[in-house]
C-alpha cells in the first residue's frame, strides 16, 4: 500500500471527541493522507493533526461559523459531494454526519468508519426536534429537510465499499437504515494517558463528561442530583448547556471543556462515572475505567460493550430520575477493584485499534485488488 494515493475525510473539526481520537490514529496510519473536513476551528486538535493538510469546504467561508455551523446542517451533503476525491486510489471517511456520503472516483475503495449514521436524521430525531423544543417556524421547516437528509443518509451509502462500525449497536443501526452489513472495531482509548492514581483518593463526588447535546440525557442526571444532593460534576460544552444550567441545584457543577490532565484528575478523584443516556460506543466511559472508576450507565447501546456489570460498573434500565437514583443506591453497597476495572479498559487501547484497523484496511485493499 506504499505507492497509494489516500485521501481522509472527516465531517468536522471542532473539538475533540470521540471522532477526532479516530481521525488521529488513521492520520498516523497514513501520514502523508490530506484530511477533507465540512470545516474546522483552528487549534481545536492536536498539534500533530493541526499541522496536517487539512481542506475545508465552502461551509468554512459561512458567517457566523462558530457559534452556529450546526445550523448549515442541510448544506453539508452539498458540501461532501464537492470534494474533489478524483486522485486518490483509496479513501477513508471518519462519519457520523455526510463524511461518508463523499464521491470516490469509480475505481477507488472508499472504507467508511462509522461512529452513527446521522442521529438527529434516524434513532435520535425525536431528542432533537421534538415538537416541545421548536419554534412554531421549525416545527413547519425541520421535518421535511430532515426527510431530505434521509434520503440522501440512505442513498449515499451506495458509495460506500466496507463499513466499520464503531459498536455492534451501531452496526445494528448501519444494517436497520442502509441495509448494509457492517465490520465492528471499537475506537481507541489512551490508556497511557488515563491510569489510576497511585493513592487512594477521596471520591466525593460523581462525573459526567459528555457532549452537552439533547441525545445525551444529562437532563435526567441533573434530575436525579438535585433530589440526591450528592455533588455532581459535568465536563463539556454544547447548545443545551443553558436550558441544563437553569434548573442545576448547587451540589451540580457545570466546568466546561477541560484538558486532558485536568480530565484525568477528575477521573481519578470521582466516585463513579454516570452515563445517563445511549451511547454509540462512549469513549469516556472506558477513559474513566482506565483510571480505576467504575461506571453507572444507561444500559442500552455502546455501554453494553464497554461495561462489564458486577465488576467495572453497574447499569440501570429505566431511563429516569428515578431508574439512575436506584442504580446509584445500589452503588453505595459496593466495591469495585480497581485493577479489575482498569484491566477491563487495556483492551480498548490505541495500539490495538492502529493495528486492527491498519490491518482490515490492508486486507480490504487486497480483496479490492484481486477482484479489479
Amino acid at each position: 500500500m506504499e505507492n497509494l494515493k489516500v485521501a481522509l475525510v472527516h465531517d468536522w473539526l471542532t473539538g475533540r471527541r470521540g471522532g477526532e481520537k479516530v481521525l488521529e490514529v488513521l492520520a498516523e496510519i497514513f501520514p502523508e493522507a490530506p484530511i477533507y473536513t465540512l470545516l474546522r476551528f483552528p487549534g481545536s486538535q492536536i498539534e500533530a493533526l493541526e499541522k496536517r493538510d487539512i481542506r475545508t469546504s465552502f461551509v468554512q467561508g459561512l458567517p457566523f461559523l462558530k457559534k452556529h455551523y450546526r445550523r448549515y446542517l442541510p448544506l453539508f451533503p452539498l458540501a461532501a459531494e464537492q470534494f474533489d476525491l478524483q486522485d486518490y486510489d483509496l479513501v477513508v471517511s471518519s462519519s457520523h454526519c455526510t463524511a461518508k456520503g463523499v464521491i470516490p472516483r469509480a475505481d477507488a475503495l472508499h472504507v467508511s468508519y462509522v461512529h452513527s449514521p446521522m442521529r438527529y436524521a434516524w434513532n435520535q430525531y425525536h431528542a432533537y426536534f421534538s415538537p416541545r423544543r421548536l419554534s412554531y417556524f421549525s416545527r413547519r421547516l425541520v421535518p421535511p429537510l430532515i426527510h431530505y437528509l434521509r434520503l440522501w443518509d440512505q442513498s449515499s451509502s451506495a458509495r460506500v465499499d466496507h463499513f466499520v462500525a464503531n459498536s455492534a449497536a451501531v452496526a445494528r443501526r448501519i444494517e436497520k437504515y442502509y441495509r448494509r452489513s457492517a465490520d465492528v472495531i471499537h475506537p481507541p482509548v489512551d490508556t497511557e494517558m488515563f491510569t489510576p492514581p497511585d493513592a487512594e483518593p477521596e471520591r466525593a463526588y460523581d462525573l459526567i463528561v459528555s457532549a452537552l447535546v439533547p441525545y445525551k440525557k444529562i437532563d435526567l442526571a441533573v434530575a436525579a442530583y438535585n433530589r440526591l444532593g450528592w455533588p455532581l460534576k459535568i465536563v463539556g460544552e454544547g447548545p443545551e448547556y443553558k436550558r441544563l444550567r437553569r434548573p442545576a441545584g448547587p451540589n451540580v457543577r457545570f466546568l466546561g471543556p477541560l484538558a486532558a490532565d485536568d480530565l484525568r484528575g477528575l477521573y481519578r478523584e470521582a466516585r463513579a462515572f454516570i452515563l445517563p443516556g445511549e451511547e454509540d460506543f462512549g469513549i469516556a466511559v472506558l477513559e474513566a475505567q482506565a483510571c480505576g472508576t467504575p461506571v453507572v450507565a444507561y444500559g442500552r447501546g455502546g455501554a453494553r460493550e464497554t461495561v462489564l456489570e458486577g465488576k467495572t460498573g453497574l447499569f440501570f434500565d429505566e431511563p429516569t430520575p428515578a431508574g439512575l437514583l436506584a442504580a446509584l443506591d445500589k452503588l453505595g453497597g459496593m466495591e469495585f477493584n480497581k485493577s479489575t476495572v482498569r484491566s477491563h479498559a487495556l483492551g480498548f487501547s490505541r495500539d490495538i485499534f492502529k493495528e486492527k484497523m491498519a490491518s482490515y484496511i490492508r486486507r480490504r485493499w487486497r480483496e479490492f485488488k484481486e477482484t479489479t
